[in-house]
């Protein structure tokens, strides 16, 4: 079957809030600018359309209907995926390895800030029997109760939490997505109020507005419109708990993206430890304690170890092993069903950037991704150049 590339991405927002445009406007630029880069009409040249959204997010019914129109996809062969832009980007490649389909275009975006009753609706997501009649004060406890069993079982304290902020929030300042960057210390991080033990409000990432497109295509197309194919060698992904319910859920681990990881790894042909075929990663941090977590799931390292290599600065944007040089969703924000999208986007463009710059061996990025309420699907994927 044909190989699968990412040949072109475009992207507008990712602020606090995106006052003067529609989420549809939004998804509208963002496919002006992933078109006119690589001189696509979509009208012509776009064989089908994905778009991953949610009825639960948007407060719309039927909320695909509204799709095709912003990203050229009106009377052409559309589809909706209810999960992140990852996801849509599992469900392109399947279209384009049939043989069918020369380019795909996915979309994913997110106004959080449109949302009035944020709570709400994150309250929805909860267990309906055990959790949801609680009516907990804050919709994050489910997260503090994940790092305080994720700190107690690998005995690392409020400092290895803190040392992933600062490193984050300072590698964002560089990035014009990470509207969310500041210059934080360690000691800002332990010093703020708490908002759910142990979590302060730094450990937590802001919500974003953002919309992006992307154009994946089979090799013969992807060599016709770009020179610089970004290959996707695997992807996966897999639900543990749907629900945030109390029983059958490992709070202190998460095995779902210990086997995303391993579904991309197969379908990529890769094994042993993704440094060993990955010169960087964009991993999952929308709480502090999950980029840790994150490592360890996807075999990077385990927790003790992972400390002493952040500690060490091996983590660092210009270190042996950079993770989320990008500055992460703690720089960034959470942008619902385009998280995982902008980690994948990081990605693309940093190995782009980098080029012949990477070592023999190493030419690949590696993305690890959760997609949180309300499904807690975890995902994955291996990008090469």
């Amino acid at each position: 079957m044909t190989r699968a590339a990412i040949v072109s991405a475009g992207w507008y927002g990712f602020k606090p809030e995106v006052g003067d445009l529609s989420f549809r406007e939004m998804m509208f630029e963002a496919a002006l600018r992933a078109y006119a880069k690589v001189g696509v009409d979509p009208r012509k040249d776009v064989d089908a359309f994905i778009s991953c959204q949610e009825d639960y997010w948007e407060g719309i019914a039927i909320t695909d209907e509204f799709a095709p129109e912003p990203v050229g996809g009106v009377l052409r062969p559309t589809l909706t995926v209810t999960g992140d832009l990852i996801q849509c980007l599992g469900q392109a490649v399947m279209l384009v390895r049939t043989g069918y389909f020369d380019l795909v275009s996915i979309e994913a975006h997110a106004k959080p800030s449109d949302i009035l009753t944020l709570k709400g609706v994150m309250d929805m997501a909860l267990d309906p029997i055990y959790l949801r009649p609680l009516s907990p004060p804050n919709p994050h406890f489910l997260a503090g109760i994940m790092a305080s069993s994720f700190l107690a079982r690998t005995g690392l304290g409020r400092e290895a939490l803190a040392l992933v902020v600062s490193k984050n929030k300072n590698a964002g300042l560089d990035n014009p997505r990470a509207s969310h960057a500041s210059p934080v210390t360690v000691g800002d991080v332990i010093s703020a109020d708490t908002v759910v033990d142990p979590l302060t409000r730094y450990d937590i990432a802001p919500f974003s507005d953002a919309a992006i497109v992307m154009l994946v295509g089979g090799e013969e197309a992807a060599r016709k419109v770009t020179d610089t194919p970004v290959w996707i060698e695997g992807i996966g992904w897999a639900t543990e708990s749907g629900t945030g319910s109390l029983a059958y859920h490992s709070w202190d681990s998460m095995p779902s993206m210990k086997m995303a990881v391993e579904m991309a790894k197969g379908m990529a042909g890769l094994s042993g430890r993704p440094q060993s075929f990955a010169s960087f990663a964009e991993v999952e941090d929308r709480y502090s304690f999950m980029e840790l977590l994150a490592l360890e799931e996807a075999g990077v390292a385990d927790p003790i170890e992972g400390f002493r290599m952040l500690e060490a600065g091996d983590f660092d944007p210009n270190g042996f092993f950079p993770v989320n040089p990008s500055g992460g969703s703690l720089a960034a924000g959470v942008s619902f069903e385009v998280t995982g999208g902008f980690r994948v986007l990081e990605a693309y463009e940093r190995l782009l950037a980098l080029g012949g710059d990477l070592e023999p061996g190493l030419e690949r990025a590696l993305v690890v991704s959760w997609r949180g309420p309300p499904t807690r699907t975890s995902m994955s994927v291996i990008l090469g150049v």
